[in-house]
């Protein structure tokens, strides 16, 4: 006999765009929204561990640059990814644009947020507030709601803001959902903003990384990128090599 899931409602709060939860299930902890769509996992013993394949791909794409000083999130969630590339990558300047108020009090008060000096929340619409963005060295899209992929994730003004707002030899990394044929949502719309000069990494949640390079010159290095990886795996605590294998050229 399995051993029944006991799920604790911690926190419920409703906004204008829904309802809000915090969940906790063992030594988990969920944020859900709306009809208990799961948005993100936090492992209460370290809310810096990435639980998701999606969010280890993500910080992959963190570690394609050598030494990032400063990253913008584009959607916060419970702030998991947040607090990795706080806590593992050389970061001084970070800040995080969250379309919902309650998120970052509640990802802070349930979820293991921490009061980093170094991190600058700002509660607003990613695709209002861009342009008043300061230029890093890392920007991340992860504008999800309880329906799907946010606006801004097929917005081509918007996506291709976020890559000029990079600093030179910056990367751009988005978090973008997968059609049935294995690709990105809104292929086309992707290659021809970013001229197919991205790379794709496939992860088993049904999304697509993608890694997009500041400028046409620049190109990923898998030697360089594998050396940060397993330099990192001990204080991980796993490794990322297998989500590395998988990255492929645009489709």
């Amino acid at each position: 006999m399995t051993e029944e899931r006991v799920e604790l409602l911690l926190a419920e709060v409703q906004d204008e765009f829904g309802v809000i939860r915090v969940l906790e299930v063992a030594d988990y902890r969920f944020l859900e929204f709306g009809d208990a769509i799961e948005q993100s996992c936090v492992f209460t013993a370290d809310p810096s561990w990435l639980e998701y394949d999606y969010t280890r791909a993500m910080l992959i794409g963190a570690l394609c640059h050598e030494q990032p000083e400063s990253a913008l999130f584009l959607g916060l969630g419970a702030g998991t990814l947040t607090q990795a590339c706080l806590k593992f990558l050389p970061l001084e300047d970070v800040e995080a644009i969250e379309l919902r108020p309650d998120v970052p009090r509640l990802a802070i008060e349930y979820l293991g947020l921490d009061d980093d000096p170094r991190l600058y929340i700002r509660v607003g619409d990613a695709l209002e507030l861009l342009p008043t963005a300061e230029p890093a060295d890392l920007i991340f899209v992860d504008l999800y709601t309880d329906v799907g992929p946010g606006a801004g994730h097929l917005a081509w003004n918007f996506l291709g803001d976020c890559q000029k707002r990079l600093n030179p030899g910056g990367w751009l990394v988005i978090n973008q959902w997968a059609t049935d044929d294995g690709k990105p949502l809104g292929a086309a719309l992707l290659r021809g903003l970013y001229h197919r000069h991205y790379w794709e990494l496939p992860v088993k949640e049904g999304n697509v990384i993608l890694i997009v390079p500041a400028d046409l010159d620049q190109q990923l290095d898998s030697q360089a990128l594998t050396a940060r990886a397993e330099a990192l795996a001990p204080r991980l605590g796993y490794s990322l090599q297998a989500l590395i294998n998988s990255i492929r050229p645009a489709t």
